[in-house]
């Protein structure tokens, strides 16, 4: 039997190919799975909907809502959320092409609380230990940390260095150029000389190694997936070797970055270009700011809190005016600042208003004055 042209069979894949002309592989894997766990829950609970314009909010969305929260092992928010923005943006795909579909079948209260992630940078303590064993083994994958550590670059920015990712920019001036990541942004990141050192000493290692890669910094015999493995396996053997009070992740190191940058005086938005993020509440979420970091900043507050109330300086001159319109203007504006200070001290608002119209005729002579002729002329 043909289906109809508004079958819900043929038209969400249509549709995702659509979609796959200008997303990621990776977003265009998530609609499919969306669609696959959508349909076959239809065909399973409501074999007779077929037409798009057959479903229903309820009983047909709310029903699929509540069988992902019922699925045992239970789904993530993260991965519900995932379903329901899929299917949410291809019905919404839909009916702006025409198809006849009913308005609100899914909508934003339906998506679950997303977690509140917390900044997870290292410990100052467990910080330095890892450092120290790194120097110490002196491996390549001990300075690709020692990078990542003093760039915040992520770690599969790390892995795909090119052998010239430094660039000079200036006199004194160099900067580790990042390609193409997470978030298909590249960018160049400043660097000092101890960075490269660390180039220069990776570059140096990769020669011994048995197949290193001719455009690669980092050698990869056996490919990227293979060579982030062996890079996070040396990560938890560096730190349970060097005696750490926990088991960091790459991305912690970055993390750390993050707040050191913060510590040190950089801006948040100069911060969000060295992470190469594209939002500022990424950035926020990556900075831890401690109470010692809030002690720092309250006490230099504190510092500049009387500069606030200083009186301001009289532009009275000290010494006998030249005659001319410029000196009599700045005598006027003098007399003006005097009064207007007497005028704050009154409680008496009747002489308080007639300081006011005392101002008023000054700032009438001043408007005069523009109309005398200088004694240069």
């Amino acid at each position: 039997m043909l289906s109809s042209p508004d079958s819900l069979e043929p038209l969400f894949p249509a549709q995702i190919r659509t979609l796959a002309l200008t997303l990621r592989p990776n977003t265009v894997a998530i609609y499919a799975w969306a669609t696959r766990r959508f349909l076959s829950y239809l065909r399973a609970a409501f074999p007779d909907v077929h037409p798009l314009g057959d479903l229903r909010r309820d009983p047909h969305l709310l029903g699929w809502f509540r069988s992902l929260c019922d699925q045992r092992p239970p789904l993530s928010n993260k991965s519900r959320a995932d379903l329901l923005r899929g299917i949410r943006r291809l019905l919404q795909d839909l009916a702006d092409n025409g198809h006849s579909i009913p308005p609100g079948l899914i909508r934003l209260q339906d998506f679950p609380p997303q977690p509140r992630y917390l900044p997870r940078p290292l410990s100052s303590p467990d910080d330095q230990l890892l450092q120290q064993e790194w120097r110490r083994t002196g491996d390549l994958p001990a300075y690709a940390f020692l990078l990542i550590r003093a760039t915040g670059i992520r770690i599969g920015e790390c892995i795909d260095l090119a052998l010239d990712c430094l660039r000079p920019l200036g006199p004194d001036q160099w900067a580790l150029h990042v390609p193409l990541g997470k978030l298909h942004t590249e960018r160049l990141v400043p660097v000092d000389d101890e960075v490269r050192q660390m180039v220069a000493r990776i570059l140096s290692l990769r020669t011994l190694a048995s197949a290193p890669s001719a455009n690669f910094l980092l050698p990869r015999g056996s490919g990227h997936d293979a060579l982030y493995q062996t890079l996070v396996l040396a990560l938890a053997q560096a730190a349970k070797r060097a005696g750490c009070s926990c088991r960091p992740t790459p991305h912690q190191l970055r993390h750390t970055y993050d707040s050191e940058m913060v510590r040190l005086g950089v801006g948040l938005p100069a911060l969000m270009q060295l992470l190469g993020h594209t939002d500022i509440r990424m950035t926020l979420r990556y900075v831890q700011v401690t109470q010692q970091d809030l002690q720092r900043e309250f006490h230099a507050a504190r510092q500049h809190a009387d500069q606030l109330h200083r009186m301001p300086v009289l532009a009275a001159p000290l010494c006998a005016p030249t005659a001319n319109v410029a000196s009599i203007r700045q005598a006027i504006a003098a007399a003006r600042h005097l009064m207007e200070m007497y005028r704050r001290q009154l409680n008496d608002e009747k002489a308080r208003r007639q300081l006011q119209r005392l101002d008023h005729r000054l700032l009438a002579i001043v408007s005069k004055l523009e109309d005398l002729p200088t004694a240069e002329k």
